[in-house]
């Protein structure tokens, strides 16, 4: 037998029995290392006599390329069995249940927003929207307020300048300034959104949401007013009749002005809207004064028309039951979860408002 048989018999059977990374290693340089088997066996090529050594150097070829591949398969044998052993261990486990997912809920202040703009959007209004920073002109000059009104005292009014020009608006009414300054007449729109005012309570916040309304247009009189606030309050509360009466008051903006009560009574603990004895105030109205008109240059001999003011937090409490108004900002999701509403359940009066 001669001495690469020899080589190749011994360490194929040699590299067939249960090794280790480090005894493959060990023979891979016993083979092929500087002073190694093969690596000799290339040395002595130069010294065979010619017509054996294209042969000789063929056979060892065949024998160096059989046993590396061995090694080299042997050597990846035994990683991947190590890589597999270790991901084993560290494998996890997918059958375990799931994180608890918290479903957001909307606001039912935001709600209350989506259920009053689709009501008065079923009678021809649109909104609109302005910013929560306004100017004193917007805010109180425009709308016909006095200067010593009490409402432009610091006391009342959120200034951001020690010259009073610019201010967290106290209502939504400059949105209609604002309308009728880019446009001209006719006008029907609702403004809803944030305002300020220095006040804090069970009852009041510095920062609450209203609802104002606008409608400008030839011939509007106290009835047009009447009776889009008695369609609108009916929608809302979702009832066939409701008792409303209409208190003289006063607004700068407005003559003749009034607030406005709704009949309800009391049942079970409950607040029962549209029945009973009992009066409860829920907004301020009237018709434009004719001064708010000029300023923004419609003529109020040509153009009449209505607006009101109604507190969009102060209606959320109402129609859900919330008897506390701090409860809206205090971001308990326990209690957000209670009285929020599906984000799929958007607000129609073909849906329903209270779903």
């Amino acid at each position: 037998m001669s001495d690469l048989k020899k080589i190749k018999d011994e360490f194929l059977t040699k590299l067939k029995g249960g090794l280790n990374l480090s005894e493959i290693n060990e023979i891979k340089s016993s083979l092929f290392g500087k002073n190694g088997l093969i690596s000799s066996q290339f040395k002595k090529i130069g010294s065979i006599a010619e017509n054996e050594k294209k042969k000789f150097a063929s056979d060892l070829n065949v024998i160096k390329d059989e046993l590396q591949d061995l090694i080299n398969y042997k050597i990846k044998e035994i990683k991947d069995t190590e890589i597999n052993e270790k991901l084993e261990k560290e494998k996890i486990d997918v059958t375990l249940p799931e994180r608890n997912f918290i479903r957001g809920k909307i606001h039912p202040v935001s709600q209350t927003i989506d259920i009053i703009s689709s009501i008065f959007s079923e009678i021809g209004f649109t909104v609109e929207e302005g910013p929560d920073v306004e100017n004193e002109y917007n805010n109180f000059t425009a709308l016909n307020t006095p200067d010593n009104h009490p409402a432009r005292d610091m006391h009342d009014t959120f200034y951001l300048d020690k010259k009073k020009e610019k201010l967290l608006r106290t209502h939504t009414s400059p949105v209609q300034i604002r309308t009728m300054i880019k446009n001209k007449p006719p006008f029907k729109i609702i403004a809803p959104g944030r305002t300020y005012r220095s006040d804090s309570d069970q009852t009041h916040s510095p920062m609450f949401h209203q609802v104002e309304g606008l409608h400008i247009d030839k011939d509007i009189n106290m009835g047009h007013l009447k009776g889009c606030l008695n369609y609108f309050i009916k929608e809302f509360f979702e009832v066939d009749k409701i008792k409303m009466r209409f208190r003289p008051s006063h607004f700068p903006f407005t003559e003749p002005s009034a607030e406005v009560d709704i009949g309800y009574k009391i049942k079970d603990g409950k607040i029962i809207i549209g029945e009973g004895d009992k009066w409860l105030e829920i907004l301020g109205c009237g018709m434009v004064h004719p001064n708010v008109l000029r300023n923004v240059k419609v003529d109020p001999k040509k153009f009449q028309g209505f607006a009101f003011g109604i507190g969009i937090d102060r209606l959320a409490m109402l129609k859900y039951g919330i008897n506390d108004l701090r409860a809206f900002f205090d971001c308990d999701y326990r209690w957000l979860n209670h009285f929020g509403f599906d984000p799929l359940d958007v607000p129609t009066n073909y849906r329903g408002l209270s779903r």
